[in-house]
């Protein structure tokens, strides 16, 4: 008897389809994963440390990552991404988690405001980006119109080139931030109801629930949205391409649309190493962030 019952659990773990699927159930996935990933990585890799063309390639060491870390405009692409990354990321952290406390409580139309808010999305980058290049035209824009019918003079939102990246910025968090509260309310509503009922009991105020109760609670949810908002941050390309291309001059230009450009003009090797840096950076960046909120979730 004792033998039976101690054999059993091993039984059922032997029997779980879950934990022995044969391995070439994994071919398919591995194999679109090492063409779409892997390959181009090596290539990216190797492509850094040559002067290439489609007539072929010569190998030149280090020289493309010395140019790029030389030259001016190409660092401040790298310091702008950054800039832009941790920007667009702590907004959308603190105004996704506003929202999603706003939009779970007890209000009129609760479900068509989710809906605004999420809305954009839904919608094109590349659309968003030229609808928010007419509104923000100095002249004609309707963001300036607006404030000229109040007496305020608006700024060249993306000719002034201390206020163009942060302006694209701003559109990518209007776009982003729906993403950021749909995981917060998930998150929110995830709460076990019995935590409020017991904090009303003892006399707690709103401010206290959201403090004590909704926060510490949230962290599950806090961590997915740091590190998605921070990688779309840091990889953004697409939004700032369409409302300035890196403009004006190079005071909007991050790592993705530097490479763009040096591909445009034939730098094929430089380009490539300034994508190995970003690479190189993101993921010396991100890892450790991603283990650490990891860590924290699995200590609690």
């Amino acid at each position: 008897m004792t033998t039976t019952a101690l054999s059993a659990p091993r039984d059922r773990r032997r029997r779980d389809p879950r934990k022995h699927y044969p391995l070439w159930f994994y071919l398919p996935a591995g194999v679109v994963y090492g063409v779409l990933f892997i390959v181009p990585t090596i290539a990216s890799f190797y492509f850094a440390f040559t002067r290439w063309s489609i007539a072929g390639t010569e190998f030149i060491g280090f020289a493309n990552f010395a140019l790029f870390f030389s030259e001016p405009y190409l660092f401040q692409g790298l310091v702008n991404t950054f800039i832009y990354g941790f920007l667009t990321s702590g907004l959308k952290v603190v105004l996704g988690l506003l929202l999603a406390v706003f939009l779970t409580s007890e209000i009129i139309a609760r479900g068509y405001l989710r809906s605004v808010v999420f809305f954009p999305t839904l919608v094109s980058v590349v659309g968003v980006g030229i609808t928010f290049t007419v509104l923000m035209d100095p002249e004609e824009g309707l963001i300036n119109r607006a404030l000229a019918a109040v007496g305020i003079a608006g700024p060249g939102w993306l000719t002034d080139p201390d206020l163009a990246l942060i302006s694209v910025a701003l559109v990518d968090v209007w776009k982003g931030v729906g993403l950021a509260t749909l995981i917060y309310i998930a998150g929110v509503v995830a709460i076990p109801q019995e935590y409020f009922e017991a904090a009303r009991v003892d006399g707690a105020s709103a401010f206290q629930n959201l403090r004590y109760i909704t926060l510490p609670l949230l962290r599950p949810a806090t961590a997915t949205v740091i590190v998605l908002s921070l990688i779309g941050g840091l990889r953004s390309f697409d939004l700032i391409w369409a409302m300035t291309q890196g403009g004006p001059g190079f005071t909007s230009d991050v790592v993705a649309s530097v490479i763009f450009k040096q591909y445009q003009a034939g730098f094929w090797g430089l380009s490539s190493a300034g994508n190995v840096v970003l690479f190189l950076l993101v993921a010396a960046f991100m890892v450790p962030l991603y283990w650490k909120l990891n860590r924290k979730e699995v200590e609690r």
